[in-house]
């Protein structure tokens, strides 16, 4: 393979990495911070708050990008 679609290729698994690390802090976070508002519940609770609050994805319900909301065909 030549050099640089090698060295591409490596920043791109660079920066997906660094992505992943960058979600796994944030939902670490986010799991501190409903032990923080919900301190009698068990890792159990604390993980179907997370899985709810990552479903609904507060202050991005309808995507990341901007514009209306629309549906797919």
């Amino acid at each position: 393979m030549p050099p640089m679609i090698e060295q591409e290729r490596q920043e791109i698994r660079e920066r997906f990495e660094l992505t992943m690390d960058l979600y796994e802090l944030g939902e670490a976070m986010m799991r501190q911070n409903l032990r923080r508002e919900h301190p009698e519940a068990s890792e159990a609770e604390i993980e179907e708050l997370l899985v709810a609050w990552l479903q609904k994805r507060p202050g991005a319900e309808y995507g990341d990008a901007p514009g209306r909301p629309g549906r797919l065909p």
